[in-house]
């Protein structure tokens, strides 16, 4: 028989770990409610680590020691991912076929047919052959972490337990639609000025290593031995030192891109991160925007799906998107444990403005908490329009003068010798003529 391992709750909101021999993962959870526990976590254990020891071959007897027959390969663009457009597309039509009347495992076995993605086909052809073994919908979804997160398999589940699966799966499309037109609207708002970064190095690069040069050739002939501005010889040595060290210049800008990334992986770097994230100029209201939407209908969907108030904020922790807003939904979580209320945790973040904090509180008082969320999450869709239009306004002119700026000091940086030369030449001819005179 199955072990699966599990972590739930008890009535008074401490957390309990264990282990129960059951058929399934249902029976588990039905067992943990009759023991009065509030599960939030259960899974099947792997086999193979209870039998690793039966499974070794022994040496001499059979086989070489250590040899495994087991060769994973991995294919370049078979990753086991599948993007949230894809996923989404997947999730519509099989609400649709399920609230049609079509049963659960024939509408996966349509979708297998007409999918075009190589990993979601192979991975619904999976979970099929799974509620065929005898398991259920959120089971096979739990089985590729890669593809559905835990918003998408607890929300499945609580769909199945409460009986109301074509709800959770409309409700589940939508949120994944709505999520993907935000994500949308802010990658088309970046695209312009990192469009114009690219171009405003490139333009760099080409100047510091064509023209400068051939500036300095000239200032060389016609100027031999004289000083140059400082400006001017800053510029020139820049332009040489791009020039004569571009692989190691390159290879410099790579190794700091490369800190950079590793240094944003840490806890401490991805918490800076995120917080600068938060209160940069232009930027920032975009992103702090953005994360309250998303921490709203996330934790508004699986609330209104059935999906238990604690479970729901460890799920929202986890696909949060911000470290900031994190930590401020498991301060909720820690409130929310100990019998307390939501607001006074999301007050103390700084992180959520004082009218989102009146409306959960409102929503808590009266019991329409799912209710408030997405009316919440639906505000600042819109908030993230104006500020997304508000931000491309403002960042064309300063992009446009960040550009200027960049080329029109090289330029110059190149005139200056020039018109001291010229300036030069016009005073000796004065003198010139005066002596004439």
């Amino acid at each position: 028989m199955p072990k699966f391992s599990y972590v739930a709750m008890d009535s008074r909101g401490k957390e309990t770990k264990g282990t129960l021999d059951v058929a399934n993962q249902n029976e588990a959870i039905g067992r943990l409610k009759e023991m009065g526990y509030f599960p939030t976590k259960v899974v099947q254990m792997d086999a193979s680590k209870d039998k690793g020891a039966k499974t070794k071959a022994p040496a001499g007897k059979g086989g070489k020691k250590g040899l495994s027959t087991n060769i994973n390969i991995k294919i370049p663009g078979l990753s086991g991912k599948v993007k949230m457009k894809v996923l989404t597309i997947f999730t519509r039509q099989l609400a649709t076929l399920v609230d049609a009347g079509l049963p659960l495992l024939r509408g996966l076995r349509v979708l297998e047919r007409q999918e075009r993605n190589v990993t979601l086909k192979e991975v619904i052809g999976k979970i099929a052959l799974s509620i065929e073994g005898g398991s259920t919908f959120s089971e096979g979804l739990a089985q590729h972490p890669k593809v559905f997160n835990k918003l998408y398999v607890n929300m499945v589940k609580a769909g199945e337990l409460g009986g109301v699966l074509e709800v959770v799966l409309a409700r589940l499309a939508e949120f994944q639609e709505k999520a993907q037109k935000i994500k949308g609207k802010v990658v088309a708002a970046m695209f312009y000025p990192v469009a114009v970064m690219i171009v405003a190095v490139a333009i760099l690069g080409i100047l510091m290593v064509f023209v400068v040069p051939k500036f300095e050739a000239i200032f060389k002939d016609m100027l031999p031995g004289k000083p140059l501005p400082a400006f001017t010889e800053l510029v020139l040595g820049i332009s040489n030192v791009i020039k004569n060290h571009a692989i190691v210049t390159v290879c410099i800008g790579i190794a700091l891109a490369i800190a950079f990334a590793f240094w944003k992986r840490t806890k401490s770097g991805r918490y800076i991160v995120d917080k600068v994230k938060l209160k940069m100029p232009v930027l920032g209201p975009v992103f702090s925007k953005v994360a309250i939407s998303r921490f709203a209908r996330t934790l508004g969907t699986l609330v209104s799906s059935g999906v238990p108030i604690l479970q729901a904020l460890t799920i929202v922790k986890e696909t949060a998107g911000n470290v900031v807003v994190g930590e401020a939904v498991t301060a909720v979580h820690e409130s929310v444990k100990e019998g307390e209320t939501i607001t006074s945790p999301l007050e103390a973040s700084n992180v959520f403005p004082p009218m989102v904090i009146s409306m959960v509180d409102v929503g808590e008082q009266t019991g329409a908490l799912p209710e408030m969320l997405m009316k919440i999450a639906d505000n600042y869709d819109d908030e993230v329009d104006n500020a997304v239009a508000a931000m491309t306004s403002l960042l064309e002119p300063i992009m446009i003068v960040f550009l200027a700026v960049i080329v029109g000091s090289i330029v110059i940086a190149m005139f200056l010798p020039l018109i001291g030369l010229i300036e030069g030449i016009g005073g000796e001819n004065e003198t010139s003529a005066e002596l004439k005179q």
